[in-house]
């Protein structure tokens, strides 16, 4: 399927008031219910992990910090892609926000701003090291932005591509992490940094679980000027790749959780999770519909969600239950 560019001049501006029309570019670009739920599990999880592996509590401000700022964050690199792909978007997807001029770029970096001036505050709350790892984040963010000044060899290499954008993923959980044992020590596991360092890696994977599984579409979906993985390698070869990250991504996991201690019915529920993503994305591989794919990019976001449900937010609260 595909679509015929419009100009920016045939373009119909938009009107209203900006809480208004960002309201309304909310729901088509970054729906807040919907990223919420997965967002909200991320951050809670990565901070009940931490104190679950230093045999603690984590306090209500630092889950409430790392779900805030990690939303704030997310925002942030949908802004940074309107502006990355901006140029494309208005030769091949008009219909988009931003090139139908419903808001602008410099109203997204405004707004971008002002969540980062909530993200300082915050951070500062907590703690003076948590606004360098915010930074650290932004920094990683602003060179995904320009392609890491080398987009034509990115473009080459899409694999590369993929793995140095979803390398902000691990950047991203490092800082929620570090809501809790950044201001609370590492004490009382042996093997803390080992632990957190898988955690970090299933982060990574996990981001790659949802890019990969958004972007295998069925083969009537496809639309000139977007790049998607199922027409770069075929439908069969995106389910067979998703598939292999979701087995690598459980056995990081099963990782984490045996060296987390928490009970072993956690662990049976990560590997249902896993089978029924990887079981999507070989039925999408093998029937490429329109149905197919929509389930795929459904099932990889339960996933994600469930695998952080396990192994941080439900382990400790089992634990301060069945102590």
């Amino acid at each position: 399927m595909t679509d015929t560019a419009a100009t920016p001049a045939t373009t119909p501006k938009a009107k209203g008031g900006f809480a208004a029309r960002l309201w309304e570019y909310q729901a088509e670009r970054f729906p807040v219910f919907k990223h919420g739920a997965l967002i909200a599990a991320f951050g809670a999880s990565a901070v009940c992990l931490s104190a679950l592996l230093r045999n603690a509590v984590p306090s209500i401000q630092s889950i409430v910090v790392a779900v805030v700022v990690l939303f704030g964050l997310f925002f942030q690199l949908r802004v940074a892609d309107e502006h990355k792909d901006n140029e494309e978007d208005t030769k091949f997807r008009p219909e988009r926000p931003v090139p139908r001029g419903l808001v602008t770029l410099s109203e997204l970096r405004w707004t971008a701003f002002a969540v980062g001036v909530v993200q300082l505050v915050l951070s500062a709350l907590l703690g003076w090291m948590l606004i360098g790892l915010l930074l650290v984040v932004w920094a990683w963010m602003a060179l995904m932005t320009k392609e890491f000044f080398a987009p034509r060899m990115l473009k080459k290499s899409p694999v590369l591509y993929l793995v140095s954008h979803m390398m902000v993923m691990p950047l991203i959980d490092l800082y929620a992490t570090a809501c809790d044992w950044g201001t609370a020590g590492d004490s009382g596991h042996q093997g803390f940094g080992l632990t957190l360092g898988g955690f970090l890696l299933l982060s990574l994977i996990n981001g790659t679980v949802i890019e990969l599984s958004r972007k295998s579409w069925a083969p009537g979906m496809e639309r000139e000027g977007v790049e998607t993985y199922s027409k770069l390698w075929k439908p069969g070869g995106a389910g067979v790749a998703i598939m292999v990250v979701v087995l690598t991504g459980l056995a990081v996991s099963a990782f984490v959780h045996v060296r987390s201690g928490a009970g072993i019915w956690f662990l049976f529920g990560l590997l249902l999770i896993a089978a029924w993503a990887a079981y999507s994305a070989i039925d999408y591989g093998g029937t490429p519909t329109e149905k197919t794919s929509k389930r795929l990019e459904m099932t990889a976001g339960v996933y994600v969600l469930a695998n952080y449900l396990l192994l941080g937010v439900l382990p400790l609260l089992e634990s301060l239950w069945l102590p």
